[in-house]
């Protein structure tokens, strides 16, 4: 029985000596892990701010009527060009009946005293021609004469006003919509037949047309209070449309607002600029648009792949990784410099030649990559 008990122990322990051979065997087998390496480079880096915004025309404006009524006949279209002056549309006056008794009344009443100054003027010349009155005598009853006479016309004016808008119903007149600028219709929100109300102090009137001067276009967007301090009124921009993809318009930065304004918890400023726009591009208003503004640049740093720092858990200060031996990588402190997002100048704890770790272990199919 104690043989057969140490014949299966020693079976047991051979088992077990085999086992431990081949996982140490394993273990020592095992290939060391590869990461590739990069190394630092001499490049340009640039800095730039974007802005969102639109392009629209600099120099826009409303056209309203001085006068209340109905919309009798519009002569132009949207997207027609016009020049200042010309006739856009006209107005149809609806006279309040109440008003058109009350300028009847007055004419009446101004004819009553025109009729009485006027035999009263009669009498007094002919009594004057034979010097029965003095000249002072007649004279104020010329006066009043002439006031009478004046009455009368500013009531009568007044009847013509009331009732059609307009005393002659010129060019000039009330009921006529002109073009107060030379440019493209934009906009015609009202149609023949509609209402509409005039502008005055209390209320803003019903727009008749938009017109503005497509020649002269400006890009107003607005950008982080991060970089509105980097910005300077004059400073060359490029303005990228998004209905025109493939060109980029040369502007001239002209205003930077000096108040912000917080939206969606970051604060924004508006801004503006001057837009070179050709005369054979069709631009049109309103075209969403980015402002690419360059804050800085740097020509021929020594820089690395921003990838490849990395950042101490406690202190938040980037290191790379530098090969220092056969698998062997020590920790270096850097001092970063100008980053454009994809590349970062590296100012301390990095020269020209080392080799940087990457945080991807090297692949076969990444070595038969490089070896192609």
């Amino acid at each position: 029985m104690n043989k057969t008990v140490k014949i299966i122990f020693g079976i047991v322990a051979i088992i077990a000596l085999a086992f431990v051979l081949k996982y140490f065997k394993d273990a020592n087998s095992k290939s060391i892990e590869d990461f590739k390496v990069e190394e630092p480079f001499y490049t340009s880096i640039n800095t730039k701010a974007v802005a969102t915004g639109k392009l629209n025309p600099e120099e826009e404006i409303e056209l309203k009527p001085q006068i209340s009524g109905i919309v009798d006949k519009i002569l132009v279209e949207e997207g027609d060009i016009v020049r200042k002056g010309d006739l856009i549309a006209k107005i149809r006056v609806v006279p309040n009946e109440q008003s058109l008794v009350s300028a009847k009344s007055r004419i009446s009443s101004s004819k009553l005293s025109f009729d009485n100054a006027k035999t009263l003027y009669d009498r007094n010349k002919a009594l004057f021609e034979k010097g029965v009155i003095s000249q002072q005598d007649f004279e104020n009853s010329s006066l009043s004469f002439n006031q009478a006479k004046e009455s009368l016309t500013q009531a009568q004016n007044d009847y013509q006003i009331i009732k059609r808008g307009s005393i002659s119903g010129g060019s000039s007149a009330n009921t006529n919509i002109v073009a107060q600028i030379p440019g493209t219709i934009l906009e015609i929100p009202v149609r023949e037949g509609d209402q509409v109300i005039q502008s005055n102090n209390f209320n803003a009137g019903t727009t008749i047309a938009t017109i503005a001067d497509m020649s002269k276009m400006i890009f107003e967007g607005k950008v982080d209070e991060a970089e509105v301090g980097k910005l300077q009124e004059g400073k060359e921009i490029r303005v990228l449309l998004g209905a025109i993809t493939d060109k980029e318009f040369p502007a001239k930065l002209t205003f930077v607002a000096p108040k912000g304004q917080e939206e969606n918890g970051a604060v924004q400023f508006t801004i503006k600029a001057d837009v070179e726009v050709e005369q054979s591009t069709n631009i049109r208003a309103g075209y969403s648009a980015n402002a690419e503004i360059d804050i800085e640049a740097k020509d021929s740093v020594l820089a690395i792949r921003e990838a490849l720092l990395q950042y101490n858990r406690i202190t938040e200060k980037p290191f790379v990784e530098i090969l220092d031996g056969e698998n062997k990588y020590r920790k270096e402190n850097v001092t970063l410099g100008l980053s454009d997002g994809i590349n970062v100048e590296i100012t301390e704890g990095v020269k020209e030649g080392d080799k940087i770790k990457v945080w991807n272990k090297a692949s076969k199919d990444n070595e038969d990559d490089e070896n192609d």
